[in-house]
């Protein structure tokens, strides 16, 4: 099968080998002779030390903490959540013009040698005095900045040091602690501290970071995004899915600053819906919501035991090499045993889950920085930019033609991976101040997933130049298309794909934090939902142990998700339909508060530290109104001739589930479901 992007040839790729070494520095030298100049320096940068150089002056620790304040006063958080990626974006295209003309000059001199170089005789000499004055100044500027601001900081510590550590002894009186403002916010909404409030703003985020995981939401539906659209529907429809997730975020933010309880979304449906609505309102988001995170563990884990299998065909010799291929049932062990680990994980106290989860975290992001870098500078062949950029695939096989079609069915990838974030609203009763921190974790786990992740996907699509091939069962990787791309970048320069496979165990590492992640979540919800006496065995699910944890809602989560995964070994498409409601069903269950936001407490609803202000009607609408357009998209057929084995059973699956609540409700829980009770005197 012919490739469908620009390839960069071996000879061409800037990496060498040892054995090449001394003809590349040859080769190097000659360049810079037939320039005109003499080789004076020592040539011994590699590329990751060339690499270093430019990165750590680009400095976003730099750049960030000492313009932050620039960014608050001319927009606040909107300007700098959405100006980056779009500041980002024109900046790589200027840097890839850069490097174009780099590669033609590679002197020294660079920008004002590029000037005299391409303006000519006639006007090569202004050009380049021109260029280079302003690059001496910009330097010179540079170097005076960096020790200017750095004095500051340290000006600010010297003066500031006594005052900070005054701080605690002010938040006292008459010698008794005043109450943390989350946990006073608790008591006047009649609830009890019950679990212990340990964690800090950087925990509650992680928790959100690590379920989102854009390790494990892109690399295991990557196929999908290059199925439907490929390069065009995965690098925009990234940034679609992720303004429009931004929106829903911030929105739930509002919300539960004024709300900050483990009930998250069931709980400010309520609230919101007004009392002659509130328990319908509160059950039937609550179980949107706890089904939804059930489905998210069982496809977050499933898709790791899927991921071990993979490698390990690969390790065996892939499928073209008569590679082991595990079957259902292995699969399914695998999804036991990765559920039964996740248990034990979250039966420890908070403490360790809040290191776990800062680890969990710091993990995702700079395993997403290294596979981004080191996936494209391994493969001896690369994507041109324009194929990356522009190339559009209609070739999925499945008899769709129609682009905006193929397009919308393609979001699926980025709005999956975008989701889940709602653990920082389930985590509150244990957060400080969770009715700042808790919104804080929502909106910031949410906008450096947008702008990792994009990272992620660029990385990934460069090294991507036969979509075909990535997305035939035939390949040693069986179809999956990410560890297609790991494994052949480095057996096509090494000869050998464990590198690839070590990558991959990057990417299980991830999946697999993020599904413990996804447990403690799970259990938090199941605890306050039964707390109010909406489950079965209220009274068993809801208990807590001598070291604050809900130890019988993590083990009824772990339980179910394996029931759900169980209908895997029947059918994959009932498994599919089942884990369909991880997307929908979760992110119908984001939009009812909203919408009773919008609506019903549009004059009632008072708001808390953290708010929209004028903005949130508008806001909080659009929401509302992208969730209502994904759910009808995520429901249309996604192959024609429509078959039994080709129906989207999304539809079924969200219907059923809404049948059996509200059947539920109609002829039982309506006479006994009040909505959230509190249980302490208000």
């Amino acid at each position: 099968m012919e490739s469908t992007g620009i390839r960069v040839s071996e000879d061409e790729a800037p990496y060498l080998s040892l054995q090449d070494y001394d003809s590349a520095v040859k080769a190097d030298n000659s360049r810079l002779n037939q320039l005109g100049y003499k080789q004076e320096l020592s040539r011994t940068l590699s590329a990751i030390s060339n690499f270093a150089v430019t990165f750590s002056i680009v400095s976003v620790l730099t750049g960030l903490t000492t313009t932050f304040n620039t960014g608050l006063t001319f927009g606040g958080p909107l300007t700098m959540v959405y100006g980056w990626p779009i500041a980002g974006f024109f900046t790589l295209i200027v840097g890839l013009s850069m490097a174009e003309i780099c590669s033609s000059y590679p002197t020294s001199g660079g920008l004002y040698f590029w000037s005299a170089k391409l303006c000519g005789n006639d006007w090569g000499p202004f050009a380049s005095w021109l260029t280079g004055w302003y690059v001496i100044f910009f330097f010179f500027h540079f170097l005076f900045a960096c020790p200017l601001f750095l004095g500051r900081i340290c000006l600010y510590e010297l003066l500031f040091r006594e005052g900070d550590t005054l701080l605690p002894s002010q938040a006292h009186s008459n010698g008794v602690a005043s109450l943390d403002s989350g946990q006073s916010r608790l008591q006047q909404l009649g609830y009890k501290q019950e679990l212990k409030r340990d964690l800090s703003v950087l925990s509650n985020f992680a928790f959100s970071f690590s379920i989102i995981s854009v390790l494990t939401g892109i690399t295991t539906l990557y196929s999908t995004g290059l199925k439907f659209g490929g390069p065009v529907g995965i690098v925009y429809g990234w940034f679609i899915a992720g303004c429009f997730t931004m929106l829903v975020g911030l929105s739930m933010a509002e919300i539960c600053s004024s709300y900050p309880t483990s009930g998250g979304l069931y709980y400010w449906s309520a609230m919101l819906a007004g009392p002659g609505w509130a328990p319908f309102a509160s059950w039937l988001t609550g179980w949107f919501n706890i089904v939804g995170q059930w489905a998210v563990t069982t496809s977050i884990d499933f898709s790791l035991a899927q991921l071990i299998q993979v490698m390990i065909l690969l390790s065996t010799g892939g499928v073209n090499g008569g590679g082991y291929e595990a079957s259902k049932y292995v699969v399914i062990g695998f999804h036991g045993a990765i559920l039964f680990i996740h248990a034990i994980l979250n039966s420890l106290p908070i403490t360790y889950l809040s290191f776990f989860g800062q680890f969990a975290a710091a993990w995702n992001f700079v395993g997403v920085f290294v596979l981004m870098i080191l996936i494209p500078a391994v493969a001896t062949e690369r994507a041109s930019a324009k194929f990356v950029f522009t190339h559009f695939n209609t070739d999925n096989g499945d008899g769709i033609q129609s682009k905006p079609y193929i397009f919308v069915l393609g979001l699926l990838m980025s709005q999956y991976t975008l989701s889940g974030y709602d653990a920082s609203a389930h985590m509150t009763e244990e957060t400080k101040n969770a009715d700042t921190n808790g919104p804080k974790g929502i909106i910031s786990a949410i906008g450096i997933s947008i702008i990792v992740g994009w990272g992620y996907l660029l990385g990934i699509t460069f090294a991507v130049t036969n979509i075909p091939h990535l997305l035939s069962t035939d390949n040693d990787a069986g179809g999956y298309a990410v560890a297609q791309v790991f494994y052949e970048a480095f057996k096509s320069r090494y000869g050998s794909g464990v590198g690839g496979i070590i990558c991959l165990g990057v990417v299980a590492v991830a999946i697999f934090f993020c599904g413990m992640s996804s447990v403690t979540s799970n259990s938090r919800m199941v605890y306050a939902f039964s707390r109010d006496g909406a489950m079965p065995f209220s009274s068993v699910w809801h208990k807590v142990n001598k070291q604050e944890v809900p130890i019988n809602a993590v083990w009824l989560s772990v339980c179910i998700s394996f029931c759900m995964a169980l209908t895997s070994l029947g059918s994959l498409v009932a498994f599919q339909a089942m884990v369909s409601i991880a997307t929908i069903g979760l992110y119908i269950a984001y939009a009812l508060p909203i919408f009773f936001r919008v609506t019903l407490a549009r004059k009632t609803f008072v708001r808390g530290p953290f708010n929209l202000g004028r903005y949130g009607m508008l806001v909080g609408w659009t929401a509302v109104i992208w969730v209502a357009i994904i759910t009808v998209l995520f429901s249309l057929p996604v192959a024609y001739p429509i078959t039994k084995d080709t129906l989207n059973y999304t539809p079924v699956a969200v219907g059923g589930l809404l049948i059996i609540v509200v059947s539920w409700w109609l002829l039982s829980a309506r006479y006994w479901f009040k909505g959230p009770v509190t249980n302490i005197d208000t």
